[in-house]
């Protein structure tokens, strides 16, 4: 293991290692042997110390490959760690050729390892503060130091990383002036709560504090047109990733039609393989829902666009003019199968079922209930205050699904519906 990662001894006491690195980086030790694991790309490397992840993480060519996901800034910071390390190797030599005493040994940074309590082991470490350069007077032998590398970024507050020097000195009120102008800006924006829990969140944030003070964000034209094209360019860019595994495991076309407010008929399209659902695009089918041949023409279109050879079935609605254009679809492709949607044919089932004189009865004395209930306030307000209550699932005019959810509903408020009666 190079000289940057393992402990060096003066005495009885013992310095911890505390490369810059090793806030990017999980060390894993089995059987006595050390791996070494990026915290971003996730490839794991056995032997070469610190050093080599170091590389890795510097795009350093050589004896290992450059992580491609590492951000920007910690890319900068390795490398310019990388070559202060060389010029204090490179100084250390010279001062041996001047002196002609032994060279100093390669740059250490140190400080207090942290332990991970909780994971057992020593997978944590303590953030470096920063490499120095040190260099030796020429008759004594004394380190002295000739320089310190600027802090160029914020720490990594990836979950599980150790706490940066910046973030264990950040007091609470700064914190908190800080975690209350985010939240003024999402209630003052009508923000849903939930966005906190976007993968995206906490790697903006990781963005914003990397610039540090003075950054401006975005405008709204910015937002509005050359951001959305470069993340219209990015999700793109996933699509056509996904093409690979349609033509090595096949795919399935899924056909999702549904009325809007507007009363338009839309089509969504979407491919299915085992690695995932891809959505393709939105059409607005209203002039050609009707007629088997242009929803053909649609389809053959999509078709084409997946790759005919890549497609194993497609799944639509089961009305007469989807099966009509899905017949017409296999006749041309025999390698394409077509299939109703299971969901549409268990709609049309609960509908049948739905029509039958003593459900439709029973339908109509539940919703006769539910209605009284909420056309009476007081009545409302009580059983709202009851323990454990929720609100009463009310069927929808147009699924046929909702009927029976509606009657579930009841059944399972039926003791609180009875309580109005004692």
């Amino acid at each position: 293991m190079d000289s940057n990662s393992a402990p060096s001894t003066t005495g009885s006491s013992v310095r911890g290692k505390c490369d810059p690195a090793w806030s990017h980086v999980l060390e894993e030790v089995k059987d006595g042997k050390s791996s070494f694991k990026c915290l971003y790309c996730g490839k794991v490397y056995r032997g070469g110390g610190i050093n080599r992840m170091k590389r890795h993480l510097a795009g350093v060519k050589g004896d290992v490959a450059s992580c491609r996901s590492v951000p920007y800034d910690v890319r900068f910071q390795m490398g310019e760690n990388l070559k202060e390390i060389g010029k204090t190797k490179q100084q250390a030599k010279e001062d041996q050729a001047n002196s002609n005493i032994s060279p100093l040994e390669e740059t250490q940074e140190y400080e207090v390892v942290q332990e991970n309590h909780a994971s057992g082991g020593n997978l944590g470490r303590g953030k470096s503060i920063g490499p120095s350069r040190v260099s030796s007077k020429s008759n004594l032998g004394k380190r002295k130091v000739i320089g310190e590398m600027d802090k160029y970024f914020a720490p990594r507050t990836t979950p599980g990383a150790q706490l940066g020097i910046k973030s264990v000195l950040a007091t609470k009120e700064a914190k908190k002036r800080v975690d209350m102008a985010i939240a003024r800006f999402m209630y003052d924006a009508c923000i849903p709560l939930n966005a906190v829990n976007s993968s995206y969140y906490q790697p903006m944030l990781n963005a914003i504090a990397s610039i540090g003070p003075g950054y401006r964000g975005p405008n709204y034209h910015a937002l509005r047109v050359p951001l959305l094209k470069e993340a219209k360019r990015e999700v793109q860019m996933i699509v056509d990733s996904y093409r690979t595994y349609w033509a090595e495991l096949g795919c399935t076309i899924m056909a999702d039609g549904w009325t809007d407010n507007r009363q338009r008929t839309l089509i969504n399209f979407l491919v299915y393989c085992s690695k995932g659902i891809t959505f393709i695009r939105s059409v607005d089918a209203s002039d050609m829902v009707k007629d088997a041949v242009s929803l053909f023409n649609l389809f053959d279109e999509i078709v084409k666009w997946v790759g005919p050879e890549n497609v194993v079935q497609l799944v639509t609605d089961n009305a007469a003019n989807y099966v009509a254009a899905g017949r017409l679809l296999c006749g041309k492709y025999r390698n394409i199968c077509w299939s109703p949607c299971a969901a549409h044919c268990l709609n049309l089932i609960l509908k049948d079922i739905g029509e039958m004189d003593h459900v439709a009865n029973l339908a109509k004395r539940a919703s006769q209930i539910t209605v009284y209930i909420y056309n009476h306030v007081y009545l409302l307000s009580w059983l709202r205050n009851r323990k454990g209550w929720g609100e009463i699932v009310r069927p929808g005019p147009t699924r046929f699904a909702t009927t029976f959810i509606a009657l579930g509903s009841l059944n399972e408020h039926m003791h609180d519906l009875q309580a109005l009666s004692n």
